[in-house]
């Protein structure tokens, strides 16, 4: 099991795990059978991480990859300094400080790319994604109300931001 940069070889297996996610948790953007598997736009983004100007790690075993952070830079100027984060582990992976792994080298990243804000939205019903967030030293800075409809009912989401050094 590792955790690494994604490359472009990883394109087909980035989708898998996308849909499985999708699949396993009613905490991702995208409902089982929604996600569009656009060749072009994964391989796009796996292009930007490649070529430096964004993160995207993945954990890879068994030849299959199981969970990813993504850190996309703001493109303005003015918010070039900060990240949007977006992560995801499959059910198999979680609780094994594979997290806790992922933010420790999107702080590395942060530090060596001159990025000041790292920011991100959460479920404030995952409070496993909560708790981790907060032990990686991010704070939420408010409540984002009835932003998503899952399983029918409106859910809230916090917005958490990490401000670095």
């Amino acid at each position: 099991m590792q955790i690494r940069n994604v490359n472009l070889n990883d394109t087909d297996n980035f989708i898998d795990m996308q849909l499985r996610l999708d699949r396993e948790t009613d905490f991702m953007m995208y409902e089982p059978g929604e996600r569009k598997t656009d060749r072009d736009r994964v391989e796009n983004l796996l292009r930007s991480a490649e070529d430096g100007g964004n993160l995207l790690l993945v954990l890879e075993d068994k030849d299959k990859l199981w969970g990813f952070l993504s850190a996309q830079r703001g493109n303005p100027n003015r918010i070039h300094h900060s990240a949007y984060i977006v992560t995801g582990i499959c059910k198999d992976y979680r609780r094994m400080g594979i997290g806790k792994a992922f933010f420790q080298e999107l702080d590395k990243w942060a530090v060596l790319n001159r990025i000041k804000r790292l920011e991100l939205t959460v479920i404030c019903a995952n409070e496993a994604a909560v708790n981790l967030y907060e032990k990686s030293g991010f704070v939420k800075e408010g409540i984002k109300k009835n932003s998503m409809l899952v399983n029918g009912q409106l859910t809230d989401e916090f917005y958490m931001a990490k401000l670095m050094e």
